[in-house]
């Protein structure tokens, strides 16, 4: 009996067919190329596979070993430098000053009076002058602040009342101080630094740095008295000179720019009180030629270098 005819479903499907657009794209076979081999070092496998040995430590290094890395006990030795060159660093007084200073016997490195100017001193050292710790500053800041009003021009203030330096970011770090002096009421241009040379130069009564101020009284000022402020008004401690005095307004006679360049306390305000005027705003708007251009009350920005080599430079000229 003949056997029954069981389909199979392959016999159902048909073969793919190839499109007549499509062609054969033959498989792509490298040529031929024996194996390279590349000398290697022991040094190299070693570090590469993490059992690289340092004989002179004896212990195992991993694979992010540098050849080069020092283990972090092998710290370099601290660096040196001579006493009078640390001073002027600390940003007090020039070079040449912290040699008086020194001789002077007013510093001390680690409770040791030292005279010697050029004794190499370690990072590690402590020194004091006049018994105040002083550190080295790392940066040189310059800072104009537009004052407000309500604020102190100190570094601090033992009754806690707010100073400019809290107007000031990183004032602590960068150990800036104000150049000369405004009192509370009175606004406008300061300038802050770490630089004890321009500090100094710009403070000293010498150099007559020239500044400007706005005044605005409770009374119109009359001409007799406006003659006599620009002669020189006789206080209880001198005659105050001025350089120049106008109306900002001349329809408003209560309001006057005044430049100066005498730095005593109140100077300003006690001109006109002496003249029987309460001074109601004083605001200074320029500070050995720089202003406050584009600062807003309260805000700060940082001198340029061409303003910063400008009052380095500066040489006053006494009217």
């Amino acid at each position: 009996m003949p056997k029954k005819y069981i389909p199979n479903p392959s016999d159902f499907t048909k073969p793919k067919q190839v499109r007549k657009t499509e062609k054969a794209i033959p498989e792509k076979v490298k040529p031929f190329e024996p194996e390279k081999k590349h000398r290697r070092s022991k040094r190299s496998f070693e570090i590469e596979n993490g059992t690289r040995v340092d004989e002179k430590k004896q212990f195992v290094k991993k694979s992010n070993y540098k050849a080069d890395a020092k283990p972090a006990s092998e710290t370099p030795p601290p660096s040196q430098m001579p006493l009078n060159k640390f001073v002027a660093h600390c940003g007090v007084c020039s070079r040449r000053d912290a040699v008086e200073l020194i001789k002077a016997g007013k510093v001390k490195v680690n409770d040791k009076i030292l005279l010697e100017p050029g004794y190499k001193v370690l990072t590690e050292d402590v020194i004091l002058l006049e018994d105040k710790l002083i550190v080295p500053q790392q940066k040189l800041v310059y800072i104009l602040l537009n004052k407000p009003k309500d604020f102190i021009t100190t570094t601090e203030d033992p009754q806690g009342r707010k100073t400019v330096l809290d107007l000031i970011e990183n004032a602590d770090e960068n150990r800036i101080y104000p150049v000369g002096r405004l009192d509370r009421n009175t606004t406008g241009l300061l300038l802050l630094t770490n630089d004890g040379d321009l500090a100094q130069k710009l403070s000293h009564p010498k150099n007559n740095i020239k500044k400007v101020y706005q005044v605005v009284l409770d009374k119109p000022l009359d001409n007799k008295d406006f003659d006599s402020i620009k002669k020189g008004v006789i206080l209880e401690d001198g005659l105050a000179p001025i350089d120049d005095l106008a109306f900002i307004n001349p329809k408003d006679k209560r309001e006057l720019g005044i430049e100066i360049h005498i730095g005593r306390n109140r100077i300003v305000r006690r001109i006109f009180e002496h003249l029987g005027y309460e001074v109601k705003a004083l605001d200074r708007v320029m500070y050995a030629g720089l202003t406050k251009k584009n600062i807003p009350r309260g805000k700060t920005r940082e001198l340029l270098a061409k303003e910063v080599i400008f009052l380095k430079h500066f040489k006053s000229s006494k009217k």
